[in-house]
């Protein structure tokens, strides 16, 4: 997914305050040089890369890395992109979706071969990242589940599946990235313009979301900012403390504007 920046690319942007729900400090990475060591595209207008950064920093579940492309006379644009891969991966895997007037997404997902290099920096944000020791309730809308995928891959991978729920939505099955990893990790899945199951094509609701909900679990919630919005306030409604509740929305940025 996109970390959203200004221009037509969108994605997700997250507080830079606090950190890990556990405490301490998240690592951030400087500028480095990625090879793309492979790629996938395994739902429609998107690419999966996977990148060995040199010189790499690991990262925490939740963060992610600026892509940066500079033109032969010097005009450079970025964006950001969740970071999909658990920590311990030796790649960094980044899940790009393709936008039509998106100067980077498009690059990523119709030239960019393995063998390649891409200029990147992370791992980057402390605030919307999981520290693998405590329980927490993860929803996501649309790409917007690539970070928890992260979540999970790390908890799948230090034994730790327990400590996670998990709630997605999309439109259809098949605009549902890495739908069937979610699904095999116990995840809800909810489509809003098709039938998924028993399910008929709804809404997340509270109803959804009830039996999900511990006390003492820290939400985290990506999408666009109508669902994030949306998925915060069911969670508030339900008893789960505002504070308790981490969330990255889709839209805009005059952080990384392109420049020249």
């Amino acid at each position: 997914m996109v970390d959203p920046i200004a221009g037509a690319d969108s994605g997700a942007t997250s507080a830079t305050a606090g950190g890990p729900p556990g405490g301490g400090a998240a690592p951030t990475g400087a500028w480095r040089t990625a090879t793309v060591a492979g790629l996938r595209r395994p739902i429609a207008r998107s690419v999966e890369l996977r990148l060995d950064v040199h010189d790499r920093i690991d990262h925490l579940p939740g963060q992610h890395y600026v892509v940066r492309l500079t033109a032969e006379d010097g005009y450079t644009a970025q964006r950001s992109y969740s970071v999909a891969s658990a920590p311990g991966d030796p790649l960094v895997e980044l899940f790009v979706e393709r936008l039509d007037d998106g100067e980077v997404s498009t690059y990523l997902a119709d030239v960019v071969e393995p063998g390649d290099e891409l200029e990147v920096r992370g791992p980057i944000g402390g605030w919307f990242v999981w520290d693998g020791a405590t329980p927490a309730l993860l929803v996501g809308g649309g790409s917007g589940v690539v970070p928890l995928v992260a979540m999970v891959r790390h908890a799948r991978a230090i034994g730790r599946l327990d400590l996670l729920r998990v709630a997605v939505s999309a439109r259809t099955l098949d605009a549902l990235p890495y739908a069937e990893e979610l699904a095999e990790a116990g995840a809800l899945v909810v489509l809003t313009r098709e039938a998924h199951g028993i399910r008929p094509a709804a809404r997340l609701t509270s109803m959804d979301l009830l039996p999900l909900w511990e006390p003492g679990q820290t939400a985290f919630v990506c999408g666009s900012a109508g669902f994030a919005e949306a998925a915060s306030q069911l969670l508030v409604g339900l008893g789960m403390p505002p504070a308790s509740v981490r969330v990255e929305r889709f839209g805009p940025s005059a952080l990384e504007q392109p420049k020249r």
